[in-house]
């Protein structure tokens, strides 16, 4: 399983600010190897957050994006003390969910 994602959220004057850092190889299977091999593709596909369960934010992904993504959002609505949830979803299946309280 992955690493944990690093979520950051921060509310100040009515907007929050969420900034997330990812562990994913994100791979984008046109590299090739030592010995010239594809690498395969192994990229996250889908980034979906989601603030007392109304999603926030939804991103489809490609292999462009770089290893270990940083991404950061703001949004309206929130309050100190509450959730906020993000989850992807990679070419493989795989996927991770973490969340964090907004400070």
């Amino acid at each position: 399983m992955a690493d944990p994602m690093r979520i950051r959220a921060n509310e100040a004057g009515g907007v929050t600010t969420v900034r997330v850092l990812m562990s994913h190889p994100m791979e984008p299977g046109t590299r090739r190897d030592a010995s010239g091999a594809l690498v395969p593709a192994h990229h996250i596909t889908d980034v979906v957050a989601t603030h007392n369960g109304k999603e926030v934010l939804k991103a489809l992904w490609s292999g462009a994006v770089s290893q270990n993504p940083f991404l950061s959002f703001k949004f309206k609505g929130a309050n100190k003390g509450d959730k906020i949830v993000v989850k992807w979803t990679d070419n493989k299946g795989e996927s991770r969910t973490d969340e964090a309280v907004i400070a």
